[in-house]
């Protein structure tokens, strides 16, 4: 099977639906000269400007075009260029795109998708690093999607532009540039379906984005020990696949949670708060998390290496279940 790196993945999967759907388009700033991450790079020429739309800088005037259009019958595809810029533009995301269903009584959709390049990368400091995907499954009528692989961004991402609901789609900086096998054929995965991307036996990691990499070094280190570690994607955080994380943890009795969000009010509080309610029977120890410090993302690397979480961290963890 040919190998992608995400970035390319990506690309492909906005190509295929704007070529399958005229309805289809691009928003955001400087998506024709394809910055930061290339993934739109070449696009306008392909499909034309009018279908690739280089916006003032302003996120609250992306997303409010994009919820016109939406509810109007296009199918928008909004660049956030950094997921924390959405924080300039909170209103139109909480009060308007996650509640407008809801507000019109199920007369208008809300087909739209923001792509959200999240988390750490070298250097980039407090306001570009942030990985803030707890507050948007916060939020009632929004889809939060986070996957780890350049198939499964693939896959995923078609599957969010055809449906009918928004989306926020991250994406992490420091899998851009990661190879994996992407299927030639149409390959959709559906939303709320994790994926095991490791069998193992003793213990369950549930990871999300960079971490599920770390998670896989985590596992192949301790299985040189010869202690099998299972590790689980959930790949969509909203709507959450419970019974493929349960199913694991019945079967390994325990678990770590590993995201790069800061700790406190992370996801992955959501997470062992599920465990804890539903299968607390089936734990054999305390449920453990790993994520990040409680700091602004330094801009020192060094700094930034300490403050994020890593595989060392989980390999800590899974000693310490067990």
């Amino acid at each position: 099977m040919r190998k992608l790196t995400m970035a390319e993945a990506l690309r492909e999967a906005l190509i295929e639906e704007m070529a399958r759907d005229s309805r289809v388009l691009l928003i955001g700033e400087d998506l024709r000269a394809g910055v930061p991450f290339g993934v739109t790079k070449g696009l306008a020429e392909q499909f034309g400007e009018d279908r690739v739309l280089d916006t003032p800088i302003s996120e609250a005037a992306i997303i409010g075009a994009s919820l016109g259009a939406a509810i109007t019958g296009m199918r928008p595809v909004a660049d956030m260029h950094f997921a924390d810029f959405v924080t300039c533009a909170m209103d139109e995301v909480v009060n308007q795109i996650a509640k407008v269903r809801y507000m019109f009584g199920g007369q208008v959709d809300a087909p739209l998708v923001l792509r959200m390049p999240t988390g750490s990368v070298k250097g980039a400091a407090a306001h570009h690093s942030q990985s803030l995907e707890a507050w948007f499954v916060h939020t009632p009528g929004l889809r939060v999607v986070f996957p780890s692989t350049p198939a499964d961004a693939k896959g995923l991402l078609k599957t969010c532009i055809r449906g009918l609901d928004p989306v926020l789609f991250f994406e992490h900086k420091r899998l851009y540039k990661m190879t994996g096998e992407v299927p030639e054929e149409e390959a959709l995965i559906p939303l709320g379906k994790a994926d095991v991307k490791r069998g193992g036996s003793d213990v369950t990691v549930v990871a999300t984005g960079w971490m599920v990499h770390q998670a896989l070094d985590a596992a192949d280190r301790l299985g040189r020990e010869g202690i099998q570690v299972e590790v689980v994607d959930p790949r969509c955080l909203a709507p959450f696949d419970k019974a493929t994380v349960f199913d694991s943890v019945r079967k390994t009795n325990r678990v770590i949670i590993a995201e790069e969000a800061a700790k406190t009010g992370a996801f992955g509080a959501q997470i062992a708060a599920w465990l804890a309610e539903e299968l607390f029977d089936h734990l054999d120890a305390p449920i453990q998390r790993v994520a990040a410090k409680d700091v602004p993302m330094p801009f020192s690397p060094p700094m930034e290496e300490f403050v994020i979480p890593n595989a060392a961290d989980i390999m800590t963890a899974v000693r310490r279940v067990l």
